[in-house]
């Protein structure tokens, strides 16, 4: 008997042990699962307020949340096919003015992404816009960063832009001084397609830099400050919109955000200057495209 008291004594000090050591380590094993947790939440604040706190990032969290929710919302509501009946057109999509990122080189992608955060467009007629700016770039002589610069301080890649005095579209040029222009794509109406209005800007930019001599000078003959004292900082603004592009371009990292000069402010034309423009362009003075180009 005391040989098996003794063994029963062991086997339940032995069970006791075992089950002390048990809860142990399910106790430790909980309180380690606890304190990774806990870091892993650390972790992921630490990881979304620094996100947040760059204008990019939250850029683009707005614009795939919109996306979802815009999706969501289109997938519960009820489609009236009646609508649309009559008015699908196949071919459509060829009027637009849009095109695949993905179908651009590194360099043109680099900046048609960088353009559509800064000025919250969409990549796809951004794409479209900066593969034409290069294309036009190369056969005017002119760099396509300073082409799309122009566009962005003229009308934030607003295609449907006008000024007071009647400048349209993207790169505002003033339709009824270059009507003749807009011929050859059928007329003045085509101001307000994007990719017509920017050949026709580029060029009359081409012209006001051939004219005036130099490009600073160009610009401000295509702003329609040829004569007067002070262009208000326009080809400042250019100038500078034109260095962010360029570094964009070379891969060089660039706020979104990155401040320009002063707000520019056109300065009207005197009357008397607008209405002699043909007169002071037979004395060899600059022609009206240059002194009315966008204002």
């Amino acid at each position: 008997m005391t040989v098996i008291a003794r063994a029963l004594a062991a086997g339940r000090a032995i069970g006791s042990s075992t089950s002390v050591f048990l809860r142990d380590v399910g106790h430790g094993l909980l309180e380690v699962s606890h304190n990774a947790l806990a870091l892993v939440g650390l972790i992921v604040m630490a990881a979304l307020i620094f996100a947040l706190g760059r204008a990019e990032v939250r850029d683009s969290l707005e614009q795939h949340a919109f996306g979802w929710l815009q999706a969501r919302k289109e997938a519960r509501t009820p489609v009236d096919a009646s609508i649309l009946a009559g008015l699908t057109e196949l071919d459509a999509v060829a009027r637009a003015t849009a095109a695949n990122p993905k179908d651009l080189t590194h360099q043109q992608a680099s900046v048609a992404q960088w353009i559509s955060r800064r000025y919250r467009v969409a990549p796809e007629p951004i794409s479209r816009l900066v593969k034409e700016a290069w294309m036009l770039g190369s056969r005017a002589g002119l760099e396509p960063t300073l082409i799309l610069a122009i566009m962005a301080v003229e009308s934030s890649f607003n295609p449907f832009a006008q000024s007071s005095v009647g400048a349209q579209g993207l790169m505002q040029v003033m339709t009824k001084v270059h009507d003749d222009k807009y011929e050859q794509f059928g007329g003045s109406y085509a101001a307000f397609d994007p990719v017509t209005n920017l050949r026709v800007g580029v060029q009359v930019l081409r012209e006001c830099i051939a004219r005036a001599g130099s490009l600073e000078a160009g610009l401000r003959f295509y702003v329609g400050a040829a004569n007067l004292a002070d262009d208000g900082g326009y080809a400042r603004k250019v100038m500078a919109e034109h260095d962010y592009l360029r570094q964009v371009a070379a891969g060089k990292p660039v706020s979104t955000v990155a401040a320009l000069p002063a707000t520019w402010q056109p300065a009207p034309l005197p009357v008397a200057d607008a209405s002699s423009l043909k007169d002071d362009f037979a004395d060899g003075a600059a022609p009206a495209e240059e002194q009315l180009a966008v204002r």
